[in-house]
């Protein structure tokens, strides 16, 4: 069964009621002006007056509203001037119909700020008919709103932190997110320095500061310090992900300096096979393994390399510090004698920072950045869209609302 809807139940605002004719615009040939009308019989008091006189009509204004098809929508009414009791002073009143600009209707605001999550400003603005400047003010409004309707939580218990690339020539940015929600929660300062972590923590509060427990992040030192030094409740927890690209880089220059020492023939054999060398033997395809098989049989170091770097990664699957701890001194031992410098290297970096990489053996502390890096993905995505802006406000709201899911109706 279909639903009528006249034009009064369609324009029906609070205070409001639409006249039954529409008006083509003077200015706008797509366009047309509904004229609303103040309701009479029922006495309506807006928010701003319950405090304030109204002494005047003011003046006319048209605003521009959801358009019906193809036809652009304006509503004609007249604003009232209204008094305070209190200081005397004059202003126009405020409806909450209208977006914070006064020239767009509040319900076509929150539209564009839905069509931005979806396409970039320049489309909006074209199939809209608007500015570049006027999509882009509507778009942080919405997403505003949408941020104090879906604030991050009170209390904190997992944080991942990262970094992430703004501009070219290392411009930085820190972004925080809760990983318990999975959502980001913060972005900001203009590099990767302790300082710019304490911005952060700054705006969280001390209070919120304690709830934290767990702190996941890759090993640099100025957001250790950072975090130990505002959250002291958290626990450090090195991300096993960068832990393993480290142990990925040693093999890399292990297959690079067997490259060079081996003769031609041996050569055909490395050449060409990074990929396979550092994927797992489970991600390659028939051919993968083939090459694989036959590269190992090459090359001995490069085999022996292989193997500890795939044994390297039961590490995480302990939940007890001490039976970790047994197996990396087991896994250490196989390097000797084997003259794998990039290897040797590796296991230093281990043991410097062994105490947050051996919280991830906590049963409680099994949390990794993996969320992070797809965050920064979908972050490049956003940048790529919004590409000349350099609002860092605009960024901060655009990631930060980008998890939020969108509601029905704001």
């Amino acid at each position: 069964m279909k639903t009528k809807h006249t034009l009064r139940d369609l324009y029906k605002f609070p205070g409001f009621r639409a006249r039954a004719t529409l008006k083509s615009h003077p200015k706008d040939p797509e366009g047309c002006i509904v004229t609303l009308e103040r309701r009479q019989k029922k006495r309506f008091v807006p928010a701003v007056v319950q405090q304030h006189q109204a002494i005047g009509t003011g003046e006319r204004i048209w605003v521009r509203d959801l358009d019906a098809g193809s036809t652009r929508i304006y509503l004609a009414f007249e604003y009232r001037r209204v008094a305070c009791l209190h200081c005397k002073a004059v202003k126009r009143e405020t409806l909450s119909m209208l977006a914070k600009s006064a020239r767009f209707t509040q319900r076509f605001e929150d539209r564009i700020g839905q069509l931005c999550r979806e396409m970039s400003i320049q489309r909006v603005a074209e199939l809209n008919h608007l500015s570049w400047d006027q999509v882009c003010r509507m778009e942080k409004c919405y997403m505003r709103r949408l941020l104090e309707q879906h604030p991050p939580p009170q209390q904190l218990r997992t944080i991942g932190v990262d970094e992430i690339s703004i501009r070219k020539g290392h411009v930085y940015a820190v972004v925080v997110a809760d990983l318990d929600q999975r959502r980001p929660i913060w972005l900001g300062g203009q590099g990767r320095t302790e300082q710019d972590l304490e911005l952060f923590f700054n705006a969280m509060g001390p209070e919120r500061c304690k709830t934290i427990e767990l702190a996941v992040m890759d090993m640099w030192k100025p957001f250790r310090k950072a975090t130990l030094s505002n959250a002291p409740n958290a626990q450090i927890v090195y991300d096993k992900f960068h832990i393993m690209r480290h142990l990925a880089d040693a093999l890399d220059q292990v297959r690079r300096s067997e490259y060079k020492r081996v003769n031609e023939k041996e050569r055909r054999f490395i050449k060409g096979q990074r990929y396979t060398l550092l994927s797992h033997k489970s991600n390659l395809d028939i051919e993968g393994r083939r090459a694989l098989q036959m590269l190992l049989k090459a090359n001995k170091r490069l085999h022996k390399a292989y193997l500890l770097k795939e044994s390297f990664g039961q590490l995480w699957d302990y939940n007890n510090p001490t039976w970790a701890r047994k197996f990396f001194e087991s896994w250490k031992g196989q390097l000797r004698w084997q003259r794998l410098k990039p290897f040797e290297k590796f296991a230093a970096l281990v043991e410097r920072h062994w105490d947050g990489i051996v919280s991830y053996c906590h049963p409680d502390h099994k949390v990794s950045l993996g969320f992070m890096e797809g965050l920064n993905n979908k972050i490049r995505v956003i940048q790529r869209r919004a590409y000349g802006i350099k609002d860092q406000e605009y960024l901060m709201l655009k990631v930060i609302t980008s998890f939020i899911k969108e509601p029905k109706e704001i």
